[in-house]
């Protein structure tokens, strides 16, 4: 039964990796797609969106099969129940990558892209995603906590971002509507450090039992 058990924790690990790579994929092609104008891109990002939400749906399903059927020891019931917090951040993740695209499909940003530093932000916001999961996966205490402290970037980054939107209509009255659109993923980026601080804060419970705030 234990030997099961196993395989199962082994399978939900697996499962919350591809969720995860999947949020950094809609993400960046979302992010991709506003820097290449390229619409089609921001429609597959719908499609991705899709499935991290199907992701969202299996891992639940395993995580309560895990909970009811196998009598986790401590630990164990830390972990499953930490993928379970973990699972809505990262659909909310595919949420706002989805949003981003949404708006990608009705805003050029060639004529900002100088002057902004969205592509800054995203990166940095990516990066975050991408270290919540991994310290999940490696069970990296110190990992968790480096993404709280990126967060701190994604803040700073989003607070130039409106500043220099603000200063662009200032000067510029035609570029007011795209800047507003901007502004809006500018703020679906700092959400998504957000959600990816909640991930980091619930990887440190897992590991040790204290639900610590990291912002």
């Amino acid at each position: 039964m234990r030997e099961y058990y196993e395989l199962q924790l082994a399978t939900l690990n697996t499962e919350m990796i591809q969720m995860g790579a999947l949020c950094e994929d809609a993400i960046s092609g979302a992010i991709q797609a506003l820097l290449e104008d390229n619409k089609c891109l921001a429609e597959k990002v719908s499609g991705i969106e899709m499935q991290v939400d199907q992701y969202e749906r299996d891992i639940e399903r395993l995580c309560m099969r895990l909970l009811l059927m196998q009598q986790p020891v401590a630990t164990d019931l830390r972990v499953v129940s930490s993928a379970l917090k973990m699972i809505s951040d990262l659909e909310r993740i595919g949420d706002q990558a989805f949003d981003i695209s949404d708006i990608t499909k009705h805003v050029s940003f060639r004529e900002y892209e100088s002057k902004v530093h969205i592509k800054e932000m995203a990166k940095a916001a990516i990066g975050m995603v991408t270290d919540s999961v991994d310290s999940y996966v490696k069970k990296d205490v110190d990992l968790a906590k480096k993404v709280a402290k990126a967060d701190d970037q994604v803040d700073a980054l989003f607070l130039k971002v409106r500043e220099e939107l603000v200063a662009l209509v200032r000067t510029n009255q035609d570029m007011a509507e795209g800047a507003l659109d901007l502004l809006m993923i500018a703020k679906y980026l700092e959400r998504i450090g957000d959600h990816a601080v909640n991930v980091a804060e619930w990887v440190i419970y897992a590991i040790t039992g204290d639900h610590v705030k990291l912002s």
